[in-house]
Parts: C-alpha cells; sequence; structure tokens
C-alpha cells in the first residue's frame, strides 16, 4: 500500500531563519504518522540548517533541483553527492519553472533523474501540459514524451522509488486548480503509461502526486481521488498552518481510501 507523500516547495521564498521558524513551528504541532510522509524543499540556503532540525523529525529534507554531474567547472550548480552529503532524501526534477524559465530539456531532465538515482536520491519527477496543449488535446502526448524521455533506459527497482507530480503547467501559482476529476484522469494516464513502460506491478508501486495551486480548500476531494498519492505544494506551504492543514486532510484521505 502506498503511504501519502505531502511536498512542500518553497521556491525562492524564506531566509535561513524563516525556515528555521517554520520549522519550529510545523513541528510543534506535527504527529508522526506512518501513513504519511512530509517533506520540505527550500532554496539551497537553508538546507544545511533543516537538515539538522530534521535529524529527531519525521520531516524529510528535498532540494529543488540539481545538476546531473558530480562535480567540475559548473559555476552555481550544485551536484547530487553534495545534496546526499547535506541530508537531502529528495530531489524535485523536471518543475515547469525550469523547464520553461531556464530552458530544461527533456534531455537534461532524464540526465538529472539518472544521476539522482546513482546517488541515492528519490526524484519528484514533474510532468504536466501547458495550457494552449491542454486546449488543442495534446495532454497525453505531452506526458508521453515528457515521461519516455525522463525514464528512458531506467531499470524497474529505479522506477519503484520514483515520486512522479502531475502539474498542468496553467494551474501553477495561478490559483486555477484541475477538477478533482480531471486530475484522477491525469494521474490514472500516467499509471497506465508507467504500467505500458515497465509492469503493472511497478505501475501500482509508483507515487503519483497533484500539483498546482493546491489549498486547505481543495485538497479534500484532490485527495480523495484513488490514483493521487498527495501534494506537490507551492504559495500555501509557505504559511505553516495552511500547510498543516493540508497534511492533516492527506492522512484522513488516506484512511478513506
Amino acid at each position: 500500500m502506498r503511504i501519502s507523500i505531502i511536498v512542500a516547495n518553497w521556491k525562492m521564498n524564506k531566509s535561513v531563519s524563516e525556515a528555521v521558524r517554520f520549522v519550529q513551528e510545523l513541528h510543534s504541532s506535527l504527529t508522526e504518522n506512518d501513513e504519511i510522509e512530509v517533506v520540505i524543499a527550500p532554496p539551497f540556503t537553508s538546507l544545511n540548517s533543516l537538515s539538522e532540525k530534521f535529524k529527531d523529525s519525521p520531516i524529510k529534507l528535498a532540494a529543488q533541483n540539481v545538476f546531473c554531474m558530480p562535480d567540475g567547472p559548473f559555476t552555481g550548480e550544485i551536484s547530487p553527492r553534495m545534496l546526499k552529503d547535506v541530508g537531502c532524501d529528495y530531489v524535485i526534477i523536471g518543475h515547469s519553472e525550469r523547464r520553461d524559465l531556464f530552458n530544461e530539456s527533456d534531455e537534461m531532465i532524464h540526465a538529472k533523474i539518472v544521476a539522482a538515482i546513482k546517488n541515492d536520491l528519490i526524484p519528484i519527477l514533474c510532468v504536466g501540459e501547458r495550457l494552449q496543449e491542454l486546449r488543442s488535446g495534446q495532454t497525453e502526448a505531452v506526458l508521453a514524451r515528457q515521461l519516455d524521455s525522463a525514464l528512458q533506459g531506467l531499470r524497474s527497482t529505479d522506477v519503484e522509488r520514483l515520486v512522479i507530480a502531475y502539474e498542468p503547467v496553467w494551474a501553477i501559482g495561478t490559483g486555477e486548480t484541475a477538477s478533482p476529476e480531471d486530475a484522477q484522469v491525469g494521474a490514472l494516464w500516467i499509471r497506465k503509461r508507467i504500467q505500458a513502460l515497465f509492469s503493472a506491478k511497478i505501475s501500482n508501486g509508483v507515487w503519483i502526486l497533484y500539483g498546482g495551486s493546491v489549498n486547505p480548500e481543495n485538497a479534500k476531494e484532490l485527495l480523495a481521488q484513488r490514483d493521487i498519492d498527495g501534494a506537490l505544494v507551492g504559495g500555501s506551504s509557505l504559511d505553516p498552518k495552511a500547510f498543516l492543514k493540508i497534511i492533516q486532510t492527506a492522512v484522513q484521505a488516506k484512511r478513506n481510501k
């Protein structure tokens, strides 16, 4: 049985002191629960400080990005080996903002996936369609291209640990959210694609999250969907009270499934 995973993607927000205060507030209200995993992805500058805070905590640490090389003359980049060394368990790869703002190609995302797995990091692979692709009926073709490229050449044992975040690009940071039914359709399509590429066993074990303007008000219906195993939360993850509500909703949704 898949546990639920709730990921806070802080993007370029919070200083180190603000990050530490957030975690202290959240941790004081958070109870350990083996039905759910809570993951926080702060800016690189806060990874070390939060890693220290998470040593006696159920919260896991993620990075928001990674480079595909282990070391070398790559100014401004961070290697997977460095992320593992600082205490990361997860790394977000292929977020639409990286694809769009920084021109990350499917090939680059695949290289990052491979590098993360080699360094025992769990990739959170983001896939999703733009508004014009949705309107022109290209959603499935876009998801197929992104998934097939990212997972090319991976072993089944690698994919078993993968987390995939279905993030319709038109819903990220816009206040627009896919309906629960549409989110389920997207998640189920992804699961079936994994089955076609690997096997039903592998497909049933992969975690599929929904991301795109998730908040305490819409989380209940989204997380109740059969093939949605959690959420990648942006803006609402910056407020510890709002984020805690989403976590609590995920726990209840898991018990109701």
